[in-house]
């Protein structure tokens, strides 16, 4: 599974709104959609960001076919 589509299966899975994570992140909606939509990757402090708000592990998150 690439990283955009685990981003995409996290949020899904929980039933949240890319514009809620979005703000959760403090993020705007166009940032967290590129992501997504594998258009730009994520520097540290939003992947660290991302994994806090799941309560995941980096390792999780980047590598989810561990």
């Amino acid at each position: 599974m690439k990283f955009s589509e685990h981003l995409v299966y996290l949020r899904e899975s929980k039933g949240i709104k890319q514009k809620d994570i979005a703000k959760a992140l403090n993020i705007s909606l166009h940032a967290y959609q590129r992501f997504e939509y594998e258009e730009q990757e994520p520097r540290l402090t939003p992947l660290i960001e991302i994994a806090k708000f799941y309560g995941i592990t980096l390792d999780e998150l980047v590598f989810p076919e561990k």
